[in-house]
């Protein structure tokens, strides 16, 4: 077998610490090593998209002392093979044809040409049993030259009775993405991990969202559990999301004895974060006592917001929510031009279960999401600015519906989730209508184009 190590000459200085998977930006070392991948990508030619990585190493060297090197790994398998010389092998190898693994699946499959209460009952104990015994052959290092399998890495992170009762075993395939791949060949072969980063190639999966050559962090669902494990011992780069946040604040648009018409810059969160108490909300309260938020845009988006200054007034308001006759109107700066000018964006969206808060497109169990869309400009059929009217309020759905191939297949620009990143999220809460909750007028707002689209577009 060809080593999987690979030299990466480079003047390039390392990073200070290790890359902290779930939130950053790729290191100059990994862009590196990532382009020499994407070559051997290319002989291989998969007809698929599929995940990739690369893992910066120290490698230690009896003449050099260390050298710099990369191994690269996909996630699952490629091309329906897991033995590719290039890349990192399997944690654990579950495709030979006589191993335990296959036996047990083909003994169950015959199970299934059978069907009755009986099999079926058999069926699911027996592939209930064989996928333990699958994890418990991932026997995962950590940076301390420590052990543990992937059914304990699983109890041990989630505590909560309630997560563990309902989820007592990891999600399928757990243990063969990238990152675990990468880390596990590190530490079996004394090889010091210094950074690290994965990325897509090829085609997007209908249900989500994956551009080529775009660098995304690990996934929460399965990885986080194991990587929290793995990379004990390693000195890595802080949680940016830990980090706090700059103390934007609102504008006041309005504001009567009742609520309140907010407009919340990008960057600002709308209610506290799981590490970040300061929000649109908190500063209301801090101004208003009893002051609530009757709804939420992303901390990336910008415009308006509605602020009820009593109970009152918000649930009066949430009744308008509810009943659809509050009307938003969003403005969009996205990525090429839709087909259509006008148009009726109509996809069904459900929470990403292993990468939240990630939305993907699901025509069975996915909840109804509507969106109305305008071309209002164009520049050089680079970009587009568009006019967003949701009728119906689900998250990301605005995002979703740009991004997706089913949907104008034009992501805003800016979207870290589903297109690529930029200096901000083109993405404005413009206008919003409904009636006031004491005096059932009918009141509306609208804010001027925000100054930054006018970079990317014509404004007209």
């Amino acid at each position: 077998m060809v080593s999987p190590v690979h030299q990466l000459s480079t003047d390039i200085a390392p990073p200070e610490q290790f890359t902290y998977p779930f939130c950053y930006e790729p290191h100059p070392l990994c862009i590196l090593a990532a382009e020499e991948v994407k070559r051997e990508i290319e002989q291989i030619q998969p007809k698929e998209g599929k995940m990739f990585g690369v893992l910066v190493v120290e490698v230690p060297n009896c003449k050099f002392g260390t050298t710099i090197g990369f191994l690269a790994a996909y996630s699952g398998l490629l091309e329906g093979r897991n033995d590719w010389d290039y890349f990192v092998p399997p944690v654990f190898d579950a495709q030979q044809p006589d191993g335990y693994f296959k036996i047990k699946e083909r003994e169950i499959s015959t199970i299934n040409q059978h069907p009755s209460p009986d099999t079926q009952y058999l069926n699911k104990q027996m592939s209930q049993d064989l996928q333990l015994w699958l994890f418990r052959q991932y026997r995962m290092l950590n940076a301390r030259g420590e052990e543990k399998d992937l059914v304990d890495i699983w109890q041990d992170y989630h505590r909560s009775p309630r997560i563990r009762n309902k989820y007592p075993l990891p999600p399928g395939g757990s243990g063969d993405c990238c990152a675990p791949k990468l880390l596990q060949y590190a530490f079996q072969h004394g090889l010091k991990p210094v950074c690290m980063a994965e990325f897509w190639w090829g085609p997007s999966p209908k249900s989500e969202i994956r551009q080529h050559g775009q660098f995304y962090p690990a996934c929460r669902g399965k990885c986080k559990p194991i990587l929290t494990w793995m990379l004990q011992g390693l000195d890595v780069d802080p949680n940016p999301e830990e980090t706090g946040f700059p103390h934007l604040q609102p504008e006041i648009v309005y504001e009567d004895e009742a609520l309140a018409v907010l407009n919340k810059p990008a960057g600002m969160l709308s209610v506290p974060g799981r590490t970040e108490d300061y929000s649109v909300a908190t500063w209301a309260q801090q101004r208003w006592e009893g002051a609530m938020l009757v709804h939420r845009l992303d901390m990336c988006t910008s415009g308006l917001l509605l602020v009820a200054k009593n109970t009152d007034a918000y649930h009066q308001l949430q009744r308008q929510f509810e009943a659809r006759t509050i009307k938003k109107k969003y403005l969009a700066v996205v990525e090429g031009v839709p087909a259509k000018e006008h148009g009726i964006v109509d996809l069904p969206l459900l929470y990403d279960p292993i990468n939240r808060p990630r939305q993907v497109v699901d025509y069975e169990q996915g909840k109804r999401a509507i969106t109305e869309y305008r071309v209002l400009s164009t520049y050089e059929g680079k970009h587009a600015l568009l006019a967003l009217w949701p009728h119906t309020g689900r998250t990301h759905q605005l995002r979703m519906h740009c991004a997706h191939s089913d949907g104008l297949d034009c992501p805003i620009v800016g979207d870290e989730l589903y297109g690529h990143k930029s200096d901000r999220l083109y993405l404005q809460a413009q206008a919003i209508a409904f009636a006031h909750p004491a005096t059932g007028k009918r009141m509306h707002f609208e804010l001027p184009v925000d100054d930054s689209f006018s970079s990317l577009v014509t404004i007209v």
